[in-house]
């Protein structure tokens, strides 16, 4: 969040302080490049999440059926 915040402002100063056409188009470049990095992180935040949800699910489900085990074991006795 830090970078995007410190990004956006070097971009605006560059806007304000040249107007030169080359300048403008590294500032777009720039602007792109930070738009390209912001998707690859927030795509890789939303599959570690999957993956962390996966897991817990399947942790879950194997607790179920340790728990389902030990009351067949205890109702058995």
């Amino acid at each position: 969040m830090k970078k995007l915040f410190v990004t956006c402002a070097c971009v605006a100063t560059l806007l304000v302080v040249s107007c030169k056409e080359s300048t403008q188009d590294k500032v777009e470049d720039a602007t792109e490049a930070v738009g390209e990095d912001i998707k690859e992180t927030t795509q890789d935040a939303v599959e570690t999440i999957d993956t962390a949800m996966t897991e817990v699910g399947n942790d879950i489900e194997n607790g179920v059926d340790n728990v389902k085990e030990e009351i067949n074991e205890h109702v058995e006795k």
